[in-house]
């Protein structure tokens, strides 16, 4: 019995460390992204499909989040256009489409939270900074309509006490220590299909 005991902690540790890696790969394929030089460009783009890619040098907040997930294995463009094309009425009608466009729609905030809610964990949206781990990925609302994205890295703040966040808000991909100036309207961890 205690044999047996020790074989399930062992499981579980290791399958905890599986976790935790992956998380801390998708921080740090963030982080390589604030090397990149890249200028904020809302503007729509025909892009491939699957795998497609904003103009190198072009984005904005969801485009850190794509960059990411796509250097660890996973395409959100694809995985988001197949749930819209399966659930489109599971998602906001905010831009008055009459169905799925793969080369906007995993761009949106608003579709990334419906996605990342209904696949990842969904977490507590506290103001306790220690709740907001490397690999996690965050919304704000920033007033009105306007929502942000972003994804929590593995360095800290100055003082010690918060996890940087990886995003564009404007001055390109890059670190800022801005996880609580702005409400937190979503907070998730998504590893992909399970």
């Amino acid at each position: 019995m205690k044999k047996l005991g020790l074989s399930l902690l062992l499981l579980l540790s290791l399958s905890l460390g599986a976790q935790t890696s992956f998380y801390t790969q998708l921080a740090h394929s963030a982080e390589r992204l604030t090397k990149q030089t890249v200028e904020y460009d809302p503007s729509y783009f025909s892009i491939k499909y699957p795998n497609g890619d904003v103009p190198k040098g072009k984005g904005v907040c969801t485009d850190v989040v794509i960059r990411a997930y796509r250097k660890v294995g996973l395409d959100l463009q694809k995985l988001v256009h197949e749930d819209m094309s399966r659930n489109f009425l599971a998602y906001p009608n905010i831009w008055g489409l009459k169905g799925p466009d793969k080369n906007i729609d995993h761009r949106r905030v608003p579709n990334l939270m419906v996605f990342f809610a209904s696949y990842g964990e969904s977490l507590s949206i506290e103001t306790d900074p220690s709740i907001y781990l490397p690999g996690d990925v965050v919304c704000w609302s920033l007033g009105g309509a306007i929502t942000h994205i972003g994804i929590v890295s593995s360095k800290k703040s100055n003082d010690g006490v918060r996890y940087l966040i990886v995003h564009n808000i404007g001055s390109g991909q890059e670190f800022s220590d801005c996880l609580l100036d702005y409400r937190i309207i979503g907070h998730y961890r998504y590893k992909g299909p399970q």
